[in-house]
């Protein structure tokens, strides 16, 4: 469903100087739910620090964007606010900055959370390592076709797409990841209700 709502979602895009005014990818929309999903999750929405743990009020998620000799995670910052256009065309705009070295400090710096998403390199799952302050950080490997049992209990074919959390236990316990990990996947599976 998410991959189809996708492609209706960018074949309505309306043009720009003769171009789509937005080309949304997976990775776009893993960030619109992993937001919704703190926002809905409040309890997995913090940080850890030396004084006291601290409660976000907002989802602003990084992004690992690979660049020579390393990684950098420009944040989307109140991205349960946004729509998946304007995360799009952030995150196209962050990208390219960033291989071009031009991120400024406060563009990368902070976030409450993270995705990796090593999907579009073949990998098939992970664990990704947290980015402290932030508490979470969410892995995201390749869709894949797989047998599957349907709504109706039929046996069919589906892209299913692997996501691992990690989550830092000093801030959020095991009941709270697994209820932000059931909130994600809630978006995922029914991605309309993030456009709604």
């Amino acid at each position: 469903t998410l991959l189809a709502l996708r492609a209706q979602l960018n074949a309505a895009a309306p043009e720009k100087d003769g171009k789509p005014a937005y080309k949304l990818s997976v990775n776009d929309m893993v960030i619109k739910a992993l937001a919704l999903a703190l926002r809905d999750v409040p309890d997995a929405n913090v940080s850890w620090t030396e004084s006291a743990m601290v409660k976000h009020k907002h989802s602003d998620v990084g992004v690992a964007v690979s660049i020579p000799g390393g990684l950098i995670t420009p944040i989307i910052r109140k991205a349960e606010e946004k729509s998946l256009s304007t995360i799009s065309n952030e995150m196209k705009d962050y990208g390219k900055r960033a291989k071009e070295r031009k991120l400024k400090p406060e563009e990368y710096q902070g976030g409450t959370t993270a995705v990796s998403n090593m999907g579009m390199m073949g990998v098939k799952s992970f664990s990704a390592v947290i980015n402290p302050p932030q508490s979470t950080i969410l892995a995201i490997g390749a869709g894949d076709k797989r047998p599957w049992v349907m709504p109706d209990g039929s046996l069919g074919v589906a892209t299913i797409m692997t996501a691992t959390g990690s989550f830092d236990h000093r801030a959020i316990d095991g009941a709270d990841g697994a209820r932000l990990m059931a909130a994600f996947r809630e978006f995922v599976e029914n991605p309309l209700s993030m456009i709604a």
